[in-house]
């Protein structure tokens, strides 16, 4: 047996027309055109990955210097908004220098509070807790030890949190199952 269209013939079959071998060599033809072609394609978008990526490897060294410069002429321009606070305070409302320098300084430490803990707000987000309870309830993580089984009515998050299973009706409790909707 060869390939498509160059079987041996049968002693019962009809004989094969030539409209039928053309018909069956264009097909033979259009496949190898439709696999090259996919080939061309893939190529295409292996280059463009490519370039892609490194654009987005170029972006990112020029994002990072161009955030540095940032940085450091935002620390000089607070520098200098500090210091002209400090001679305002001193020469214009008379205070001493201690007392001038220490409301800039107190003010300084508050915003660096306030930014911290936004900060470390912000940077709970990037754990993915949602998606690692649901991955936890499938038995996967480290945190499937700890969650109930994906067909129990518990929360997560409050298996998470240690609190008891919610009762049926409460806002935010899951829906009873009935074992007569499950499918056999």
């Amino acid at each position: 047996m060869g390939r498509l269209g160059e079987e041996s013939p049968r002693e019962d079959d009809p004989p094969i027309t030539p409209e039928i071998s053309e018909t069956l060599r264009q097909i033979g033809l259009t496949g190898r055109a439709s696999l090259s072609a996919f080939g061309d394609t893939a190529k295409s978008l292996r280059a463009l990955l490519a370039a892609d990526v490194s654009l987005a490897r170029s972006a990112l060294g020029r994002t990072l210097a161009m955030g540095g410069i940032a940085i450091v002429c935002g620390a000089s321009s607070w520098l200098f908004l500090m210091g002209a606070l400090v001679v305002f305070l001193n020469g214009t409302m008379g205070w001493s220098w201690p007392t001038s320098m220490l409301i800039p300084a107190a003010m300084s430490v508050v915003i660096t509070g306030l930014a911290s803990w936004r900060a470390v707000r912000y940077f709970e987000h990037t754990r993915m807790q949602a998606t690692r309870r649901q991955l936890a309830r499938l038995g996967i993580g480290d945190l499937s030890d700890f969650m109930p089984s994906p067909e129990s009515a518990h929360s997560a998050r409050d298996a998470k949190e240690g609190k008891p299973p919610r009762e049926p009706g409460t806002a935010g409790a899951a829906p009873p199952v009935r074992t007569e909707d499950i499918p056999d």
